[in-house]
C-alpha cells in the first residue's frame, strides 16, 4: 500500500562505479581543496558515498587561476603520494573559454578528461563574444568540448530551449551538476536542469565538489522517480567515456 509513495531515491544510491570528472580536490590552486588535508578530506568523503574514480579539474581562468599542466600536475603528485590504492586520481582541468584559451588550444597545451574530451565552462555572466570561434577551433584541433554546468548559464534559460540546442548542435556535450538537482544553486537552475533531462540534452553528471558540505549537500539529493532511467542514463554515459580506462 505504502510503497505507490515511494517516489524519489537517493541520488548516490545510483553512484556506484562512476568517474567524477568535475571537481575541485587538488590543493591549493583554485578555489577548492586549499590544503592537502582539506584534499584527503574530501576524498574521503567521496569515499564514504562510493565513488573512488576521479578526474581532478581546477579551474583555468586567465591571470585569476593561471593554472598550466605543470602546476596542475605538481599539486596531483602532492594527493596521489597520500592516498590509498583503491582511489584513482587523474589531472585534467574546467578551462574558461576566453582568449586565453585560444592560445591554450593554439599551444596544445591542454589536459583532456579522457582521449580529446575537453571540460570547459563560460562566465556566468555573459557568454564569450568568440565563443563560435574557440568551439570552431577546438573541434579543428579534434578536441571534443564539455560543457560544465550548462544549466547554471542563465542567459541560456529559456522555454524552448533553443540556445542549449545551438550549443549542441555545434558539438558541445552537457554535464550536469548533481547540485543542481536540489535547491543549493536556486530554484531557477534546479527547474532547468529538470527541463534539460526531459528533453534528453545532458549528456553527463559530476560533482562539482570544492567543499565538504558539497558532499553532505549531495548525500541527501532525492531524484523523483519520473527521472531514475534519465540520470541513470547520463552515470552510464560517465562510465563508458573511462571504459577503456577500468
Amino acid at each position: 500500500m505504502f510503497s505507490i509513495f515511494k517516489k524519489r531515491a537517493f541520488l548516490v544510491n545510483l553512484l556506484e562505479g562512476i568517474t567524477d570528472f568535475h571537481n575541485h580536490i587538488l590543493p591549493g590552486i583554485d578555489d577548492g581543496a586549499q590544503t592537502l588535508d582539506e584534499s584527503l578530506e574530501l576524498i574521503k568523503a567521496f569515499e564514504n558515498i562510493g565513488i573512488t574514480k576521479f578526474v581532478a579539474t581546477p579551474h583555468v581562468i586567465g591571470e585569476y587561476y593561471p593554472n598550466t599542466p605543470q602546476t596542475i600536475q605538481s599539486a596531483h603528485k602532492k594527493v596521489q603520494d597520500k592516498v590509498k590504492p583503491n582511489i584513482k586520481i587523474r589531472a585534467a582541468a574546467e578551462y574558461i573559454m576566453d582568449q586565453h584559451f585560444l592560445e591554450i588550444i593554439d599551444n596544445q597545451d591542454i589536459l583532456t578528461v579522457s582521449d580529446k574530451n575537453v571540460l570547459v565552462e563560460m562566465s556566468y555572466f555573459q557568454p564569450p563574444i568568440n565563443l563560435n570561434e574557440i568551439l570552431f577551433k577546438l573541434q579543428n584541433n579534434s578536441f571534443l568540448p564539455i560543457l560544465a554546468h550548462p544549466e547554471r548559464y542563465g542567459y541560456l534559460h529559456s522555454k524552448s530551449l533553443e540556445k542549449y540546442k545551438d550549443l549542441k548542435s555545434r558539438g558541445c556535450k552537457f554535464q550536469l551538476n548533481m547540485l543542481s538537482l536540489s535547491g543549493h544553486y536556486g530554484e531557477s537552475i534546479q527547474k532547468t536542469s529538470f527541463k534539460l533531462l526531459e528533453e534528453d540534452l545532458l549528456d553527463f553528471i559530476c560533482s562539482d565538489v570544492h567543499r565538504i558540505d558539497h558532499i553532505d549537500k549531495i548525500k541527501k539529493i532525492k531524484i523523483p522517480k519520473k527521472y531514475h532511467d534519465k540520470v541513470k542514463i547520463l552515470i552510464d554515459n560517465n562510465k563508458l567515456l573511462f571504459s577503456t580506462e577500468n
